[in-house]
C-alpha cells in the first residue's frame, strides 16, 4: 500500500519507537538540539505532533498547537507515544490523506505539503532524540530525498518559528545530516558529557 502514497511513514515510526526503548528516566532532563527543550519536552512535542498530523490526514483539525513542555509530558508516555506514532503512520497510509488540503495546528495547506511537513517533523525530531540520548538513528532514503528538495527551497537565512539559518555541511556528509543542516541545526551537535560523581572519601 505504501507505494500508492508519496511517502511512507512506517520506517520512521519504527525508528522512533526503537529509540524510546533506549531512554531512561535520567535522560528526560538532558538537553536536546532544540534550544530550551529537554528530552521530556521533545517527547511531549512528539506526542502532540503525532496526534495533530494524524488528525490532519483524516481531514480533521486537531486544534491549536501547544508549546512543548516537560511539565506536560504524560506519565504514560512510554505506552502512549508508540500508539500515537502508529496512528500517525496508518492515517497517512490512506491515499485520501494526500488529496485536497489538510489542517494542522490551525494552518491549512495542500495535503501533500502537509504530509511532507509531518515527515520532516518525524525525521528531524527523531534525529534530535537520538543525538540527545546517544543512540544510533537512520532515516528512510526516499523520505530524505523529498525532504532535502523541500527544505532547500526555503530561505537560506531561515524561517522564523520553523527553521533556523542553513548550517553548511560537507558535501560528503550523508543525506540525513544534510537535511539536519537545512533545518538550521548543527549536524555535529552532541550533549555535554555528564560528570561522573565524585567518589566519597572513606
Amino acid at each position: 500500500m505504501a507505494d500508492r502514497v508519496p511517502l511512507d511513514f512506517d520506517p520512521q515510526v519504527r525508528q522512533i519507537r526503537a529509540l524510546l526503548l533506549g531512554i531512561d528516566e535520567n535522560d528526560l532532563t538532558g538537553p536536546t538540539p532544540c534550544p530550551g527543550w529537554p528530552v521530556a519536552a521533545l517527547l511531549d512535542h512528539l506526542m502532540g505532533l503525532s496526534y495533530a498530523f494524524a488528525q490532519g490526514a483524516r481531514k480533521r483539525d486537531g486544534g491549536p498547537a501547544s508549546e512543548p513542555s516537560a511539565d506536560h509530558l504524560s506519565r504514560h508516555w512510554r505506552s502512549r507515544l508508540p500508539v500515537l506514532l502508529e496512528e500517525l503512520s496508518v492515517a497517512w497510509r490512506d491515499p485520501a490523506a494526500w488529496a485536497g488540503t489538510a489542517t494542522v495546528g490551525g494552518v491549512t495547506l495542500p495535503a501533500t505539503d502537509m504530509g511532507i511537513f509531518g515527515m520532516n517533523e518525524l525525521v528531524i525530531h527523531g534525529w534530535d532524540l537520538a543525538r540527545a540520548t546517544g543512540q544510533d538513528y537512520a532515516a528512510d532514503p526516499r523520505a530524505l530525498e523529498v525532504l532535502i528538495d523541500f527544505l532547500s527551497q526555503g530561505p537560506a537565512d531561515g524561517t522564523p518559528g520553523l527553521f533556523g539559518p542553513f548550517v553548511p555541511v560537507d558535501s560528503e556528509d550523508d543525506a540525513l545530516l544534510q537535511a539536519v543542516g537545512l533545518t538550521g541545526r548543527d549536524p555535529a551537535w552532541r550533549p555535554p558529557r555528564r560528570k561522573a560523581p565524585v567518589a566519597q572519601r572513606r
